[in-house]
């Protein structure tokens, strides 16, 4: 059997604030979640979004060190119903402290697309397909 992609992980500084982040996004985890070192979300397709906590990553890897905002790391995209979604949501995230990288506008490959950052620093893509 290939290997193949089952889970995705992130690093994060405090469980409780990363996942109060992507509930707002539609994600689910396990009640109490928040107050373990480690919790996961299922996502459409069998995938798994893993966060551990930089202490949780140390107690097995001591060389590990908090890498601080996520500059260059990975992104994670979130499908809008629609351009309105987009919106909505982008005003949501920024208004409740999350730091805008790019508005909400209409992207020239065809979609209503715009950028915030997680708590942690990693890009978080909304984005809704235009219709032609």
């Amino acid at each position: 059997m290939a290997p193949m992609v089952n889970g995705i992980g992130l690093a994060v500084a405090d469980m409780a604030t990363s996942l109060s982040f992507y509930r707002r996004l539609g994600l689910e985890f396990p009640a109490g979640a928040e107050d373990e070192p480690h919790a996961e979300a299922e996502l459409p397709g069998g995938i798994r979004l893993m966060f551990d906590t930089h202490a949780s990553i140390a107690s097995f890897d001591p060389g590990h060190r908090p890498g601080g905002a996520v500059k260059d790391g990975p992104s994670l995209a979130f499908l809008c119903a629609d351009p309105a979604e987009v919106d909505s949501l982008h005003a949501e995230l920024v208004a409740a402290g999350h730091p805008n990288v790019k508005d909400p506008w209409d992207a020239f490959w065809g979609q209503r697309y715009a950028i915030v950052r997680d708590p942690d620093g990693y890009q978080i893509e909304l984005f809704t397909w235009l219709k032609s």
